[in-house]
């Protein structure tokens, strides 16, 4: 059950602490189902909405907080869980690091320097063909000066993660009048997610064949709207295409906490209703490319009492 918590829950946090936040708020009486920012903290509420994701992917949570189990014995859970989790976090970049710098190198022209698998050293801004794609859009990889500027860690143009990179635009191109256009439909950010949770011939496919969204969610994978493996996908590829050879929270000044966070605020708290429609959207198309145009009905069920059968049945 562990490795599904990097995958589906979030991106560092222990499992004992989620599990406190959610024991704080019964404590205080602030836990309901429905209300995830009971508490004035940021990052309270941030823990709790993980917490209930927890408890949604992994099921023995709820028998071990009904549990009369001791300490030990709960310290000892938790730590095989937390390692689940690493240990899948690991596996996954492991992957992509060398899966990530195949595909590069089937584009053409091949990208040159020629893009090492296993050596991360010439990834990252190191080279033109992975440097484009980490590249902040709110600078213009194009100019050579801006490129010298990024390498030599000018303050004028720092990466952080509070410019969205390039490869998560479709086809890289940001418009800074319509800055959600294209966002999160990069694609190389579908091959990624495909690759992680549905297979890795899948990966391969333009099209993706038909994919019924409850024979993957029987083994653990997203269903419906669930948006945590895109996300959680998102800082894997940033990973991949950067110069650092381990896994790391902070990379120089980019803080792929800070980007993950970001990512969940943007698909799980729009501020307004056309935020909501546009992430409504995001979903839609997200499920298609993955399960194909086939089985909507699992991922976008309709509201049939307002169809002609309610309708000619008084039921409307």
């Amino acid at each position: 059950e562990g490795r599904v918590i990097r995958r589906l829950v979030c991106l560092t946090e222990r499992v004992e602490d989620l599990i406190a936040e959610y024991d704080r708020r019964v404590t205080l009486g602030l836990e309901t189902d429905t209300d995830d920012t009971s508490s004035n903290d940021i990052e309270d509420n941030r823990r709790y909405r993980s917490y209930k994701k927890l408890a949604t992917w992994c099921p023995s949570i709820h028998k071990l907080l009904n549990s009369v189990a001791e300490s030990g014995e709960l310290s000892h859970i938790y730590s095989k869980l937390n390692k689940g989790a690493d240990g899948a976090r690991a596996d996954d970049t492991t992957r992509l690091k060398v899966t990530v710098a195949s595909w590069l190198m089937q584009l053409t022209p091949p990208p040159s320097p020629v893009i090492q698998g296993q050596n991360k050293m010439g990834h990252g801004f190191n080279n033109d063909a992975t440097g484009r794609l980490i590249c902040p859009v709110d600078y213009d990889w194009n100019d050579l000066a801006i490129q010298q500027h990024i390498r030599e860690y000018h303050p004028d143009y720092r990466v952080t993660a509070y410019s969205w990179p390039a490869f998560l635009y479709q086809d890289e191109q940001y418009d800074s009048q319509k800055p959600t256009n294209g966002l999160f439909k990069g694609r190389l950010l579908l091959k990624t997610f495909k690759f992680i949770f549905t297979s890795p011939t899948s990966a391969e496919m333009e099209d993706q064949e038909e994919l019924n969204p409850n024979d993957i969610s029987a083994q653990g994978h997203p269903k419906q709207r669930r948006t945590a493996g895109e996300r959680r996908t998102r800082c894997d590829l940033r990973f991949a295409l950067s110069s650092t050879g381990s896994w790391r929270v902070i990379d120089d000044e980019f803080n792929h906490q800070d980007f993950y966070n970001n990512i969940v605020d943007f698909l799980e708290l729009p501020m307004t209703p056309d935020a909501s429609k546009e992430v409504d959207d995001l979903l839609l198309w997200w499920n298609r490319k993955v399960f194909g145009r086939k089985y909507a009905t699992a991922y976008c069920p309709r509201r049939v009492q307002h169809l002609s059968v309610a309708r000619c049945s008084g039921r409307s």
